[in-house]
């Protein structure tokens, strides 16, 4: 009985805390819930613009610096304009009293499709999500992302700069609040670049593979005007060669990691959000990256005369959202992602990436906002000295809405 009593006691003195997904507002006695509860969200968002430069199609909406041209016309001749509903976005969280706690569950989608969807509007998971406790499973922000970082901005993809990642994970919350700290067995998976030998056939017989989970965790202080934190995730990328018909064992066994420090600070009508990221071989977990594994030389080793190496990256995120008045608001800032590529990667391969925007926004109800924002990106290759830049002027509506369903006393 008396683990049963500290186990209850340690629920309601320590209130769960799971990032944007489950962030809440401390309860008053007023609004505390006495049963099951759905709190439903989402937005309409229309998005209006035209593209100065040009971009990848797939990508036509969004300011991507991996989907610039690698070379002159890549992607057609400059000037189009672009518009969409892709932003639009549903959501339910799910509230529910139980005998070892509150029991929260979240599922969230938008219509921006990526992967084999890229450039259509159809339904993308989000979040896909429970927790009880100090405990939670399914797919949310990976606790090496920071999602306060992200700027009040209309463009839908944001910072390249930026940890941003939504995964399946298992996590565990020892402290939660404020000020917290989460840790996080996540669904590993990288990419990799034969660079100038993809025609090889004895590269093209190598095959990623993953034995064990990402290991990430977070740790957050925080105070009245801002906060630190701190996040880290190491992860194993073993590369199988397949072909056993020649001279050449190329089996290799990779350990990647990757640091981010972040903050957000306020004062007075403002905040600044700051973050810094360096590693290797965890680019699949930024915001706008191309390859975590690259070939390289591997000089005085016949058998083995290449291998993999976990490409070194870092980057950077600093903006600033200024509040005019309550209805008028503007953010501006700057990010970018740097590659150290290996001498095996092509000339045209992706190198560094900038980004950066403004915008005047108008919130003049509860549940519309409108405005616009100018955006630029830019791509520069490894080896050939090309770089590409991108100019956009955007338009955006954005009408909410949220009710609850469930009793409060």
């Amino acid at each position: 009985m008396r683990w049963y009593i500290l186990l209850f006691l340690s629920i309601v003195l320590v209130p769960a805390a799971m990032g944007e997904a489950m962030a809440q507002t401390p309860a008053t006695p007023a609004q505390t819930p006495v049963g099951p509860r759905l709190d439903i969200y989402g937005f309409v968002m229309t998005d209006f613009g035209y593209d100065l430069r040009t971009s990848n199609p797939e990508w036509f909406d969004v300011i991507r610096p991996t989907k610039l041209p690698a070379f002159t016309n890549e992607f057609g001749r400059d000037g189009k304009t672009f518009a969409g509903v892709r932003q639009t976005r549903f959501g339910v969280k799910g509230f529910e009293p139980t005998s070892l706690g509150e029991l929260r569950t979240h599922f969230e989608f938008d219509f921006f499709g990526v992967g084999p969807d890229a450039g259509q509007t159809t339904i993308r998971p989000r979040h896909f999500y429970g927790e009880l406790g100090a405990f939670g499973a399914g797919q949310t922000h990976s606790p090496f992302m920071d999602i306060d970082i992200f700027p009040n901005i209309i463009e839908y993809w944001g910072p390249n700069g930026m940890v941003f990642f939504r995964n399946v994970q298992v996590r565990w919350m020892p402290i939660r609040g404020d000020s917290f700290l989460t840790f996080a067995l996540e669904r590993p998976g990288s990419t990799q670049d034969p660079g100038r030998l993809e025609d090889r056939i004895e590269i093209a017989n190598m095959l990623a593979r993953f034995p064990l989970p990402d290991f990430s965790g977070e740790y957050r202080y925080a105070w009245d005007s801002g906060y630190v934190e701190g996040a880290g995730i190491v992860r194993k990328i073993v590369l199988d060669d397949l072909l056993t018909t020649d001279t050449f064992n190329l089996d290799d066994s990779i350990v990647a990691w990757g640091v981010s420090i972040s903050s957000n600070l306020r004062f007075g009508r403002d905040v600044l959000r700051l973050q810094y990221v360096f590693g290797q071989g965890v680019q699949n977990y930024m915001n706008d990256a191309p390859v975590d594994v690259a070939a390289e030389p591997n000089f005085g080793d016949p058998t083995r005369p290449i291998k993999g190496r976990a490409i070194p990256m870092q980057s950077l995120v600093a903006y600033l959202d200024h509040s005019w008045t309550p209805q008028w608001t503007t953010s501006l800032g700057y990010s970018q992602l740097v590659m150290e590529n290996t001498v095996l990667q092509t000339a045209d391969a992706f190198h560094r990436g900038q980004y950066a925007s403004i915008n005047l926004l108008h919130k003049p109800l509860e549940h519309l906002l409108y405005g616009g924002e100018l955006q630029w990106g830019r791509r520069t290759n490894f080896g050939d000295g090309f770089h590409s830049n991108d100019y956009r002027i955007q338009f955006s509506f954005k009408f909410d809405f949220s009710a609850q369903i469930g009793g409060v006393k």
